[in-house]
Protein backbone atom coordinates (compact mmCIF):
# COMPACT_ATOMS: atom_id res chain seq x y z
CA UNK A 1 0.00 0.00 0.00
CA UNK A 2 1.38 3.38 -1.00
CA UNK A 3 2.01 5.76 1.88
CA UNK A 4 2.95 9.39 1.13
CA UNK A 5 6.50 10.25 2.28
CA UNK A 6 5.30 12.92 4.68
CA UNK A 7 2.86 10.52 6.33
CA UNK A 8 5.48 7.76 6.49
CA UNK A 9 7.96 10.16 8.13
CA UNK A 10 5.35 11.24 10.66
CA UNK A 11 4.51 7.63 11.53
CA UNK A 12 8.22 6.81 11.88
CA UNK A 13 8.78 9.77 14.22
CA UNK A 14 5.78 8.80 16.29
CA UNK A 15 6.86 5.16 16.46
CA UNK A 16 10.42 6.07 17.44
CA UNK A 17 9.11 7.85 20.52
CA UNK A 18 7.88 4.60 22.09
CA UNK A 19 10.01 1.61 21.10
CA UNK A 20 7.81 -0.75 23.07
CA UNK A 21 4.58 0.45 21.49
CA UNK A 22 2.61 -1.30 18.74
CA UNK A 23 3.46 1.34 16.13
CA UNK A 24 7.20 0.79 16.47
CA UNK A 25 6.76 -2.98 16.57
CA UNK A 26 4.71 -2.84 13.38
CA UNK A 27 7.37 -0.73 11.71
CA UNK A 28 10.15 -3.17 12.61
CA UNK A 29 7.96 -6.10 11.51
CA UNK A 30 7.47 -4.62 8.05
CA UNK A 31 11.20 -3.92 7.77
CA UNK A 32 11.97 -7.49 8.86
CA UNK A 33 9.60 -8.91 6.24
CA UNK A 34 11.15 -6.83 3.44
CA UNK A 35 14.69 -7.71 4.50
CA UNK A 36 14.07 -11.47 4.73
CA UNK A 37 12.28 -11.60 1.38
CA UNK A 38 14.98 -9.59 -0.34
CA UNK A 39 17.86 -11.63 1.08
CA UNK A 40 16.20 -14.95 0.17
CA UNK A 41 15.62 -13.80 -3.41
CA UNK A 42 19.19 -12.51 -3.58
CA UNK A 43 20.87 -15.77 -2.52
CA UNK A 44 22.84 -17.79 -5.07
CA UNK A 45 25.56 -20.40 -4.83
CA UNK A 46 28.15 -17.72 -5.59
CA UNK A 47 27.13 -15.20 -2.90
CA UNK A 48 25.49 -17.37 -0.23
CA UNK A 49 28.42 -16.95 2.15
CA UNK A 50 27.88 -13.18 2.04
CA UNK A 51 24.07 -13.29 2.22
CA UNK A 52 23.83 -15.64 5.23
CA UNK A 53 25.53 -13.27 7.74
CA UNK A 54 23.10 -10.52 6.68
CA UNK A 55 20.19 -12.93 7.07
CA UNK A 56 21.30 -14.15 10.50
CA UNK A 57 21.67 -10.53 11.61
CA UNK A 58 17.87 -10.21 11.36
CA UNK A 59 15.68 -11.42 14.21
CA UNK A 60 14.90 -14.86 12.78
CA UNK A 61 13.32 -16.06 16.01
CA UNK A 62 10.63 -13.47 15.54
CA UNK A 63 10.60 -13.89 11.75
CA UNK A 64 10.95 -17.67 11.43
CA UNK A 65 7.46 -17.87 9.94
CA UNK A 66 8.31 -15.14 7.44
CA UNK A 67 11.50 -16.95 6.46
CA UNK A 68 9.61 -20.23 5.93
CA UNK A 69 7.08 -18.49 3.72
CA UNK A 70 9.78 -16.67 1.73
CA UNK A 71 11.74 -19.89 1.13
CA UNK A 72 8.67 -21.85 0.05
CA UNK A 73 7.49 -19.13 -2.32
CA UNK A 74 10.90 -18.53 -3.86
CA UNK A 75 11.57 -22.24 -4.27
CA UNK A 76 8.21 -22.85 -5.93
CA UNK A 77 8.88 -19.96 -8.32
CA UNK A 78 12.52 -20.96 -9.07
CA UNK A 79 13.02 -24.72 -8.57
CA UNK A 80 16.46 -24.48 -10.21
CA UNK A 81 17.76 -22.77 -7.04
CA UNK A 82 16.35 -25.41 -4.67
CA UNK A 83 19.81 -26.48 -3.50
CA UNK A 84 20.59 -22.87 -2.54
CA UNK A 85 17.37 -22.47 -0.56
CA UNK A 86 18.02 -25.81 1.15
CA UNK A 87 21.50 -24.62 2.14
CA UNK A 88 19.99 -21.44 3.63
CA UNK A 89 17.48 -23.55 5.55
CA UNK A 90 20.24 -25.86 6.83
CA UNK A 91 22.32 -22.99 8.20
CA UNK A 92 19.35 -21.33 9.92
CA UNK A 93 18.18 -24.70 11.27
CA UNK A 94 21.61 -25.29 12.83
CA UNK A 95 21.18 -22.04 14.79
CA UNK A 96 17.39 -22.14 15.36
CA UNK A 97 16.19 -25.78 15.25
CA UNK A 98 12.53 -24.83 15.59
CA UNK A 99 12.69 -23.21 12.15
CA UNK A 100 13.53 -26.51 10.40
CA UNK A 101 10.58 -28.29 11.99
CA UNK A 102 8.12 -25.58 10.91
CA UNK A 103 9.50 -25.62 7.36
CA UNK A 104 9.16 -29.40 7.06
CA UNK A 105 5.62 -29.40 8.48
CA UNK A 106 4.53 -26.83 5.90
CA UNK A 107 6.26 -28.80 3.14
CA UNK A 108 4.52 -32.03 4.15
CA UNK A 109 1.12 -30.33 4.19
CA UNK A 110 1.84 -28.85 0.76
CA UNK A 111 2.87 -32.30 -0.53
CA UNK A 112 -0.33 -33.91 0.73
CA UNK A 113 -2.59 -31.29 -0.82
CA UNK A 114 -0.73 -31.28 -4.15
CA UNK A 115 -0.90 -35.08 -4.34
CA UNK A 116 -4.60 -35.12 -3.46
CA UNK A 117 -5.50 -32.46 -6.02
CA UNK A 118 -3.15 -33.68 -8.75
CA UNK A 119 -1.20 -30.41 -8.88
CA UNK A 120 1.97 -31.68 -10.57
CA UNK A 121 4.06 -28.44 -10.59
CA UNK A 122 3.43 -27.87 -6.88
CA UNK A 123 4.08 -31.54 -6.11
CA UNK A 124 7.34 -31.63 -8.09
CA UNK A 125 8.65 -28.41 -6.50
CA UNK A 126 7.84 -29.51 -2.94
CA UNK A 127 9.29 -32.99 -3.54
CA UNK A 128 12.51 -31.50 -4.88
CA UNK A 129 12.78 -29.28 -1.81
CA UNK A 130 12.34 -32.31 0.46
CA UNK A 131 15.08 -34.18 -1.42
CA UNK A 132 17.59 -31.35 -0.93
CA UNK A 133 16.64 -30.93 2.73
CA UNK A 134 17.43 -34.63 3.16
CA UNK A 135 20.79 -34.03 1.50
CA UNK A 136 21.48 -31.14 3.88
CA UNK A 137 20.60 -33.22 6.96
CA UNK A 138 17.55 -31.13 7.89
CA UNK A 139 14.99 -33.87 7.13
CA UNK A 140 15.31 -37.54 8.02
CA UNK A 141 15.76 -40.06 5.20
CA UNK A 142 12.43 -41.70 6.11
CA UNK A 143 10.60 -38.61 4.86
CA UNK A 144 12.00 -39.06 1.35
CA UNK A 145 11.28 -42.79 1.42
CA UNK A 146 7.70 -42.18 2.58
CA UNK A 147 7.27 -39.64 -0.20
CA UNK A 148 8.48 -42.11 -2.82
CA UNK A 149 6.19 -44.80 -1.42
CA UNK A 150 3.21 -42.44 -1.56
CA UNK A 151 3.95 -41.68 -5.23
CA UNK A 152 4.49 -45.30 -6.28
CA UNK A 153 1.79 -47.12 -4.29
CA UNK A 154 -0.72 -46.26 -7.02
CA UNK A 155 1.61 -45.24 -9.85
CA UNK A 156 0.52 -42.52 -12.25
CA UNK A 157 2.51 -40.80 -14.97
CA UNK A 158 3.07 -37.68 -12.92
CA UNK A 159 3.70 -39.60 -9.69
CA UNK A 160 6.34 -41.85 -11.24
CA UNK A 161 8.08 -38.87 -12.82
CA UNK A 162 8.22 -36.97 -9.52
CA UNK A 163 9.40 -40.08 -7.65
CA UNK A 164 12.22 -40.57 -10.16
CA UNK A 165 13.21 -36.96 -9.63
CA UNK A 166 13.39 -37.45 -5.86
CA UNK A 167 15.48 -40.61 -6.24
CA UNK A 168 17.84 -38.83 -8.61
CA UNK A 169 18.29 -35.78 -6.37
CA UNK A 170 18.85 -37.53 -3.03
CA UNK A 171 19.74 -41.06 -4.17
CA UNK A 172 23.37 -40.70 -3.10
CA UNK A 173 22.41 -39.69 0.46
CA UNK A 174 19.78 -42.44 0.68
CA UNK A 175 22.22 -45.08 -0.61
CA UNK A 176 24.71 -44.14 2.08
CA UNK A 177 22.13 -44.08 4.90
CA UNK A 178 19.79 -46.98 3.97
CA UNK A 179 20.92 -48.95 0.89
CA UNK A 180 18.30 -51.71 1.33
CA UNK A 181 15.47 -49.19 1.14
CA UNK A 182 16.97 -47.79 -2.08
CA UNK A 183 17.08 -51.31 -3.52
CA UNK A 184 13.39 -51.71 -2.72
CA UNK A 185 12.58 -48.41 -4.46
CA UNK A 186 14.39 -49.46 -7.63
CA UNK A 187 12.68 -52.87 -7.50
CA UNK A 188 9.34 -51.04 -7.53
CA UNK A 189 10.44 -48.91 -10.48
CA UNK A 190 11.60 -52.00 -12.34
CA UNK A 191 8.29 -53.78 -11.77
CA UNK A 192 6.44 -50.71 -13.11
CA UNK A 193 8.66 -50.73 -16.19
CA UNK A 194 8.34 -54.48 -16.76
CA UNK A 195 4.57 -54.59 -16.28
CA UNK A 196 4.19 -52.10 -19.12
CA UNK A 197 1.28 -49.80 -19.58
CA UNK A 198 3.38 -46.72 -18.88
CA UNK A 199 3.99 -43.85 -21.21
CA UNK A 200 7.22 -43.86 -23.22
CA UNK A 201 8.30 -40.66 -21.53
CA UNK A 202 7.83 -42.21 -18.07
CA UNK A 203 9.75 -45.29 -19.20
CA UNK A 204 12.56 -43.05 -20.32
CA UNK A 205 12.64 -41.37 -16.91
CA UNK A 206 12.85 -44.76 -15.14
CA UNK A 207 15.66 -45.95 -17.42
CA UNK A 208 17.48 -42.71 -16.77
CA UNK A 209 17.21 -43.28 -13.00
CA UNK A 210 18.77 -46.73 -13.40
CA UNK A 211 21.56 -45.20 -15.49
CA UNK A 212 22.25 -42.62 -12.78
CA UNK A 213 22.35 -45.37 -10.18
CA UNK A 214 24.79 -47.43 -12.25
CA UNK A 215 27.02 -44.38 -12.40
CA UNK A 216 26.78 -44.20 -8.57
CA UNK A 217 25.06 -40.81 -8.75
CA UNK A 218 28.26 -39.28 -10.00
CA UNK A 219 26.58 -36.29 -11.58
CA UNK A 220 24.23 -35.75 -8.64
CA UNK A 221 26.26 -35.21 -5.44
CA UNK A 222 24.27 -34.78 -2.22
CA UNK A 223 25.66 -31.29 -1.58
CA UNK A 224 27.77 -29.07 -3.80
CA UNK A 225 31.06 -27.92 -2.36
CA UNK A 226 30.08 -24.24 -2.19
CA UNK A 227 26.80 -25.15 -0.43
CA UNK A 228 28.33 -27.46 2.20
CA UNK A 229 28.14 -24.92 5.02
CA UNK A 230 27.10 -26.91 8.12
CA UNK A 231 29.27 -29.41 9.93
CA UNK A 232 27.68 -32.79 10.57
CA UNK A 233 27.83 -32.41 14.36
CA UNK A 234 25.99 -29.05 14.13
CA UNK A 235 23.03 -30.42 12.13
CA UNK A 236 19.58 -30.85 13.68
CA UNK A 237 17.60 -33.54 11.87
CA UNK A 238 13.80 -33.52 12.07
CA UNK A 239 11.45 -36.43 11.39
CA UNK A 240 7.99 -35.58 10.10
CA UNK A 241 5.63 -38.28 8.89
CA UNK A 242 3.95 -37.88 5.54
CA UNK A 243 1.65 -40.91 5.94
CA UNK A 244 -2.00 -40.12 5.27
CA UNK A 245 -3.32 -42.86 7.53
CA UNK A 246 -6.08 -41.58 9.72
CA UNK A 247 -7.70 -39.23 7.22
CA UNK A 248 -8.01 -35.54 7.87
CA UNK A 249 -7.42 -35.97 11.55
CA UNK A 250 -3.88 -36.99 10.81
CA UNK A 251 -3.23 -33.81 8.89
CA UNK A 252 -4.66 -31.74 11.73
CA UNK A 253 -1.90 -33.06 14.01
CA UNK A 254 0.64 -31.11 11.94
CA UNK A 255 0.50 -27.49 12.99
CA UNK A 256 2.01 -25.17 10.34
CA UNK A 257 1.95 -22.32 12.88
CA UNK A 258 0.68 -19.83 10.33
CA UNK A 259 0.14 -17.31 13.12
CA UNK A 260 3.88 -16.65 12.92
CA UNK A 261 3.34 -15.01 9.50
CA UNK A 262 1.05 -12.33 10.93
CA UNK A 263 2.05 -9.33 13.00
CA UNK A 264 0.98 -9.34 16.63
CA UNK A 265 2.18 -6.87 19.28
CA UNK A 266 4.25 -8.40 22.04
CA UNK A 267 4.46 -7.23 25.62
CA UNK A 268 8.05 -8.55 25.84
CA UNK A 269 9.26 -7.01 22.57
CA UNK A 270 12.33 -5.27 23.99
CA UNK A 271 13.37 -8.33 26.01
CA UNK A 272 13.00 -10.56 22.92
CA UNK A 273 15.15 -8.19 20.86
CA UNK A 274 17.83 -8.18 23.54
CA UNK A 275 17.74 -11.99 23.75
CA UNK A 276 18.26 -12.28 20.00
CA UNK A 277 21.16 -9.83 20.18
CA UNK A 278 22.82 -12.18 22.69
CA UNK A 279 22.09 -15.16 20.41
CA UNK A 280 23.48 -13.26 17.44
CA UNK A 281 26.71 -12.50 19.28
CA UNK A 282 27.10 -16.17 20.15
CA UNK A 283 26.44 -17.18 16.51
CA UNK A 284 29.01 -14.77 15.15
CA UNK A 285 31.49 -15.54 17.91
CA UNK A 286 31.98 -11.96 19.14
CA UNK A 287 34.25 -11.98 22.18
CA UNK A 288 33.89 -8.32 22.98
CA UNK A 289 35.17 -4.98 21.92
CA UNK A 290 38.62 -5.21 23.52
CA UNK A 291 40.22 -6.93 20.56
CA UNK A 292 38.70 -4.39 18.19
CA UNK A 293 40.10 -1.52 20.25
CA UNK A 294 43.51 -3.17 20.29
CA UNK A 295 43.39 -3.64 16.54
CA UNK A 296 42.42 -0.02 16.05
CA UNK A 297 45.23 1.21 18.25
CA UNK A 298 47.74 -1.02 16.45
CA UNK A 299 46.54 0.23 13.11
CA UNK A 300 46.78 3.84 14.28
CA UNK A 301 50.35 3.32 15.51
CA UNK A 302 51.48 1.70 12.30
CA UNK A 303 49.51 4.01 10.02
CA UNK A 304 52.46 6.38 9.68
CA UNK A 305 54.65 3.65 8.21
CA UNK A 306 52.02 2.22 5.86
CA UNK A 307 52.38 2.96 2.16
CA UNK A 308 49.40 3.11 -0.17
CA UNK A 309 49.85 0.59 -2.98
CA UNK A 310 47.98 1.08 -6.23
CA UNK A 311 47.33 -1.93 -8.41
CA UNK A 312 48.46 -0.91 -11.87
CA UNK A 313 47.91 -4.38 -13.33
CA UNK A 314 44.09 -4.08 -12.99
CA UNK A 315 43.88 -7.53 -11.42
CA UNK A 316 40.48 -6.83 -9.85
CA UNK A 317 39.09 -5.57 -13.15
CA UNK A 318 40.34 -8.64 -15.02
CA UNK A 319 38.85 -10.90 -12.35
CA UNK A 320 35.51 -9.10 -12.61
CA UNK A 321 35.47 -9.48 -16.38
CA UNK A 322 36.30 -13.18 -16.11
CA UNK A 323 33.52 -13.72 -13.58
CA UNK A 324 30.98 -11.87 -15.73
CA UNK A 325 31.99 -13.84 -18.82
CA UNK A 326 31.74 -17.22 -17.06
CA UNK A 327 28.38 -16.27 -15.55
CA UNK A 328 26.93 -15.28 -18.92
CA UNK A 329 28.28 -18.39 -20.66
CA UNK A 330 27.03 -20.77 -17.95
CA UNK A 331 23.48 -19.38 -17.71
CA UNK A 332 20.62 -21.19 -19.39
CA UNK A 333 18.46 -18.10 -19.86
CA UNK A 334 18.41 -14.34 -19.56
CA UNK A 335 16.47 -14.42 -16.29
CA UNK A 336 19.01 -16.73 -14.65
CA UNK A 337 21.93 -14.69 -15.98
CA UNK A 338 20.42 -11.43 -14.71
CA UNK A 339 19.76 -12.94 -11.28
CA UNK A 340 23.38 -14.12 -11.00
CA UNK A 341 24.94 -10.92 -12.34
CA UNK A 342 23.04 -8.76 -9.84
CA UNK A 343 24.82 -10.59 -7.03
CA UNK A 344 28.23 -10.08 -8.65
CA UNK A 345 28.24 -6.50 -9.89
CA UNK A 346 28.64 -3.73 -7.31
CA UNK A 347 27.56 -0.09 -7.68
CA UNK A 348 29.92 1.68 -10.06
CA UNK A 349 30.61 -1.44 -12.16
CA UNK A 350 27.54 -1.16 -14.40
CA UNK A 351 29.50 0.17 -17.38
CA UNK A 352 31.90 -2.77 -17.21
CA UNK A 353 29.01 -5.24 -17.22
CA UNK A 354 27.47 -3.54 -20.29
CA UNK A 355 30.82 -3.64 -22.10
CA UNK A 356 31.31 -7.33 -21.32
CA UNK A 357 27.79 -8.16 -22.52
CA UNK A 358 28.48 -6.43 -25.86
CA UNK A 359 31.86 -8.16 -26.17
CA UNK A 360 30.36 -11.60 -25.49
CA UNK A 361 27.71 -10.98 -28.14
CA UNK A 362 30.36 -9.84 -30.65
CA UNK A 363 32.69 -12.78 -30.09
CA UNK A 364 30.10 -15.53 -30.65
CA UNK A 365 29.96 -16.85 -34.18
CA UNK A 366 26.21 -17.38 -34.03
CA UNK A 367 25.04 -15.24 -31.09
CA UNK A 368 21.69 -15.89 -29.49
CA UNK A 369 20.18 -12.44 -30.04
CA UNK A 370 17.15 -13.24 -27.95
CA UNK A 371 19.29 -14.16 -24.93
CA UNK A 372 21.59 -11.14 -25.13
CA UNK A 373 18.77 -8.76 -26.02
CA UNK A 374 16.55 -9.86 -23.14
CA UNK A 375 19.48 -9.73 -20.72
CA UNK A 376 20.39 -6.21 -21.85
CA UNK A 377 16.73 -5.14 -21.63
CA UNK A 378 16.51 -6.58 -18.10
CA UNK A 379 19.61 -4.66 -17.03
CA UNK A 380 18.37 -1.38 -18.54
CA UNK A 381 15.14 -1.73 -16.61
CA UNK A 382 17.06 -1.75 -13.32
CA UNK A 383 18.52 1.73 -13.49
CA UNK A 384 19.75 4.61 -15.59
CA UNK A 385 23.40 3.57 -15.06
CA UNK A 386 22.95 0.56 -17.36
CA UNK A 387 21.29 2.69 -20.04
CA UNK A 388 24.24 5.09 -19.92
CA UNK A 389 26.60 2.12 -20.14
CA UNK A 390 24.97 0.79 -23.31
CA UNK A 391 24.92 4.29 -24.82
CA UNK A 392 28.69 4.52 -24.29
CA UNK A 393 29.14 1.01 -25.75
CA UNK A 394 27.20 1.99 -28.86
CA UNK A 395 29.35 5.07 -29.38
CA UNK A 396 32.53 2.98 -29.06
CA UNK A 397 31.28 0.24 -31.38
CA UNK A 398 30.18 2.74 -34.03
CA UNK A 399 33.49 4.62 -33.87
CA UNK A 400 35.51 1.38 -34.07
CA UNK A 401 33.35 -0.32 -36.71
CA UNK A 402 36.25 -0.26 -39.21
CA UNK A 403 38.27 -2.48 -36.83
CA UNK A 404 35.56 -5.14 -36.43
CA UNK A 405 34.81 -8.11 -38.63
CA UNK A 406 31.49 -8.67 -40.32
CA UNK A 407 30.32 -11.18 -37.70
CA UNK A 408 31.22 -8.80 -34.90
CA UNK A 409 29.35 -5.97 -36.59
CA UNK A 410 26.24 -8.10 -36.98
CA UNK A 411 26.39 -9.33 -33.38
CA UNK A 412 26.69 -5.85 -31.88
CA UNK A 413 24.10 -4.38 -34.26
CA UNK A 414 21.59 -7.11 -33.40
CA UNK A 415 21.98 -6.45 -29.67
CA UNK A 416 21.46 -2.70 -30.00
CA UNK A 417 18.54 -3.28 -32.39
CA UNK A 418 16.72 -5.25 -29.70
CA UNK A 419 17.44 -2.59 -27.06
CA UNK A 420 16.16 0.18 -29.33
CA UNK A 421 13.10 -1.76 -30.49
CA UNK A 422 12.05 -2.41 -26.89
CA UNK A 423 12.83 1.19 -25.81
CA UNK A 424 15.30 -0.16 -23.26
CA UNK A 425 17.69 2.66 -24.22
CA UNK A 426 16.68 6.13 -25.45
CA UNK A 427 16.81 6.65 -29.21
CA UNK A 428 18.11 10.20 -28.87
CA UNK A 429 21.10 9.19 -26.75
CA UNK A 430 22.10 6.41 -29.18
CA UNK A 431 21.09 7.50 -32.68
CA UNK A 432 21.73 11.18 -32.05
CA UNK A 433 25.45 10.56 -32.40
CA UNK A 434 25.36 9.30 -36.00
CA UNK A 435 24.71 10.97 -39.36
CA UNK A 436 23.68 8.96 -42.40
CA UNK A 437 25.66 10.90 -45.00
CA UNK A 438 28.30 9.93 -47.53
CA UNK A 439 31.02 11.84 -45.71
CA UNK A 440 30.13 10.71 -42.17
CA UNK A 441 29.81 6.98 -42.91
CA UNK A 442 32.16 4.30 -44.16
CA UNK A 443 31.53 0.84 -45.53
CA UNK A 444 31.85 -0.74 -42.08
CA UNK A 445 29.53 1.75 -40.37
CA UNK A 446 26.97 1.31 -43.17
CA UNK A 447 26.98 -2.46 -42.57
CA UNK A 448 26.42 -1.74 -38.89
CA UNK A 449 23.49 0.61 -39.57
CA UNK A 450 22.02 -1.71 -42.20
CA UNK A 451 22.00 -4.74 -39.89
CA UNK A 452 20.62 -2.77 -36.97
CA UNK A 453 17.70 -1.23 -38.85
CA UNK A 454 16.83 -4.46 -40.64
CA UNK A 455 16.63 -6.21 -37.27
CA UNK A 456 14.48 -3.40 -35.90
CA UNK A 457 12.17 -3.62 -38.92
CA UNK A 458 11.63 -7.34 -38.21
CA UNK A 459 10.68 -6.62 -34.61
CA UNK A 460 8.65 -3.41 -35.00
CA UNK A 461 7.48 -3.59 -38.60
CA UNK A 462 8.43 -1.12 -41.34
CA UNK A 463 5.45 1.16 -40.71
CA UNK A 464 6.08 1.54 -36.95
CA UNK A 465 9.81 1.92 -37.54
CA UNK A 466 9.16 4.67 -40.10
CA UNK A 467 7.03 6.59 -37.59
CA UNK A 468 9.77 6.43 -34.99
CA UNK A 469 12.49 7.48 -37.44
CA UNK A 470 10.51 10.46 -38.77
CA UNK A 471 8.96 11.63 -35.52
CA UNK A 472 8.70 15.44 -35.52
CA UNK A 473 8.77 15.44 -31.71
CA UNK A 474 12.27 13.92 -31.77
CA UNK A 475 14.07 16.06 -34.28
CA UNK A 476 17.51 14.88 -33.12
CA UNK A 477 16.83 11.33 -34.34
CA UNK A 478 15.07 12.48 -37.49
CA UNK A 479 17.86 14.85 -38.52
CA UNK A 480 20.52 12.21 -37.75
CA UNK A 481 18.90 9.57 -39.98
CA UNK A 482 17.62 11.94 -42.71
CA UNK A 483 19.86 15.05 -42.57
CA UNK A 484 18.11 18.18 -43.81
CA UNK A 485 21.10 20.48 -44.07
CA UNK A 486 21.39 19.82 -47.82
CA UNK A 487 19.47 18.03 -50.54
CA UNK A 488 22.55 15.90 -51.29
CA UNK A 489 22.64 14.45 -47.77
CA UNK A 490 18.88 13.86 -47.69
CA UNK A 491 19.03 12.11 -51.05
CA UNK A 492 21.92 9.89 -49.90
CA UNK A 493 19.99 8.81 -46.76
CA UNK A 494 16.90 8.02 -48.85
CA UNK A 495 18.90 5.96 -51.33
CA UNK A 496 20.68 4.13 -48.52
CA UNK A 497 17.50 3.00 -46.76
CA UNK A 498 15.89 2.08 -50.09
CA UNK A 499 18.94 -0.02 -50.98
CA UNK A 500 18.61 -2.07 -47.77
CA UNK A 501 14.92 -2.77 -48.41
CA UNK A 502 13.31 -0.18 -46.13
CA UNK A 503 11.53 1.98 -48.68
CA UNK A 504 8.62 2.57 -46.32
CA UNK A 505 10.67 4.62 -43.87
CA UNK A 506 11.74 7.13 -46.56
CA UNK A 507 8.31 8.46 -47.56
CA UNK A 508 8.35 11.65 -45.40
CA UNK A 509 11.90 12.49 -46.52
CA UNK A 510 10.99 11.93 -50.19
CA UNK A 511 7.96 14.23 -49.88
CA UNK A 512 10.15 16.88 -48.29
CA UNK A 513 12.74 16.53 -51.05
CA UNK A 514 10.06 16.85 -53.77
CA UNK A 515 8.54 19.91 -52.13
CA UNK A 516 11.92 21.66 -51.96
CA UNK A 517 12.92 20.87 -55.57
Amino acid sequence: MYVPPSQAAAVADYAAGDKAGPAYQRQTWDALKRSITGLVNKATAANIRHVLPELLAENLVRGRGLLCRALLRSQAASPAFTDVFAAVAAVVNSKIPDFGRILLVRLVIRLRRAHATGDKPQLAAAARFVAHLVNQGVAHELLALELIEMLLVEPTYDGVEVAVGVVTECGAALTEACPRAVDAVFDSLQSILVDGGVDKRVGFWIERAFAVRRARFRGHPPVQQELDLVEQEDQFMHQVEISLQGGHGREDQLDPETHLDVFKPSATFLQDEASYDDLKRSMFGDDGDDSDEDDESDSDDSGEDMEVINDETETNLIGLRRTIYLTIMSSAGAEEAGHKLMSIVRPGQEAELCAMLVECCKQERAPNMRFYGQLGQRLCGIGRAYQAGFEACFARCYAAAHRMGTDELRGAAGLFAHLLATDAIPWRGVLGGIRVTEEDTASSSRIFIKTMFQEMAEQLGVRALGRRMNDDDDQVVRDALFPRDSAKNTRFAIEFFMAIGLQGVTEPARKLLLSCS
